[in-house]
């Protein structure tokens, strides 16, 4: 069984984990079928072949870390198209994860279909916060140029906000906006970029984006060194340069192709109806009931060359109410990485000129 992807945020929690729980089943079996050492970390925890599971809760979960240290792939050698990379830290070691021809075009399906809920289906003009040259080698990316190309694919007639040196092209935004700016359009960017590449921009020069639609995320460790968190983000942007839809997602190279996306309300993300999060007690390892924070565990049914559709992350996050916001299902924050875990956001890792 695979996901659905016709139906976007339509699911109530318990019609969710009623398809869930199939799913998730069949591609822990596929996994342990196709991936020896995924095999044998279920065998050592005492998992057998064929077992049955109560709850989406009792699936077992792989930290999101073993891609960092082990060859988890759950195709054959000759069957992978693509190698995706995690962003890090300098000299950090990064999550490798494996795509054959059917997986790299399921992401960015599922991705659509998920983003449509807030850009609509038709293809606007697009501002990327980022600089071209993210994007040169198609076959091996970090995430930083995933996502961006990733993205790109939902808007048209790009213009990339910075140029060749990574520094700001003022004239080529002022460009956009003369062409473009009368009629909605889109941006895209992670968030500290697009604070520092845009925001900061648009203000001194007195810029108006009050017709984009902002997709942005990841990055927020260095924008809340500067005391600027999502609601003042927001309130920024909406009163120095009219930009007031503004959507953050909360996603990672380790499953790519699942995002959980700001509601139009704000201050919530949402799961996909082909996804879900549980939130553990980090001691435990139980799940933590509403308004309890914990560890953010995330599942997806996209992933199938490799096994990564139940993880354990190293962020922490809480979930605050369940079918009583914009959208059904879970409504969550993130509230930062755990003590000692490695700095990840694609734009953490950018400072003039380094690509994450």
């Amino acid at each position: 069984m695979t996901a659905t992807v016709e139906g976007v945020f339509g699911l109530s929690q318990a019609e969710r984990e009623a398809a869930l729980l199939p799913a998730l089943t069949e591609l822990t079996e596929h996994h342990r079928a196709t991936c020896e050492p995924y095999d044998r970390i279920l065998g050592s925890l005492g998992f057998a072949r064929g077992a049955a599971f109560g709850s989406v809760e009792e699936v077992p979960w792989l930290p999101v870390r073993m891609f960092k240290h082990h060859v988890l792939k759950s195709v054959p050698d000759d069957e992978v198209f693509k190698v995706l990379t995690s962003s890090g830290t300098t000299g950090a070691e990064v999550s490798r994860i494996y795509l054959d021809k059917q997986a790299a075009g399921d992401q960015p399906r599922y991705l659509g279909r998920t983003l449509q809920a807030v850009l609509g289906e038709k293809r606007l003009p697009m501002l990327m916060v980022d600089t071209i040259g993210i994007i040169k080698n198609r076959r091996s990316f970090s995430a930083r140029g995933a996502g961006v190309l990733g993205m790109a694919n939902f808007g048209r007639q790009h213009v990339y906000a910075l140029d060749e040196n990574d520094q700001p092209d003022v004239e080529a935004i002022k460009g956009f906006l003369a062409k473009h700016g009368s009629e909605p359009f889109l941006i895209f960017g992670f968030t500290f970029m697009v604070w520092q590449y845009l925001y900061e921009v648009a203000r001194e020069h007195k810029l108006d984006l009050s017709n984009g639609i902002l997709i942005h995320s990841g990055g927020w460790k260095k924008l809340i060194d500067k005391a600027v968190d999502n609601a003042e983000f927001r309130r920024a942007f909406a009163a120095d340069t009219g930009l007031t839809r503004i959507h953050n997602y909360y996603g990672m190279v380790e499953q790519l192709g699942t995002v959980f996306v700001e509601g139009p309300s704000g201050n919530s993300l949402y799961c996909p109806d082909f996804a879900d999060i549980v939130i553990r007690d980090p001691e435990t390892w139980a799940e933590q009931p509403v308004g309890v924070p914990g560890v953010i565990e995330v599942v997806s049914t996209v992933p199938r060359s490799y096994p990564g559709h139940v993880l354990l992350t190293e962020d922490l996050g809480v979930v605050h109410g369940i079918d009583d916001g914009d959208w059904p299902g879970k409504r969550f924050s993130v509230l930062g990485r755990l003590p000692r875990a490695e700095a990840r956001g694609c734009s953490d890792t950018f400072s003039g000129g380094t690509a994450a």
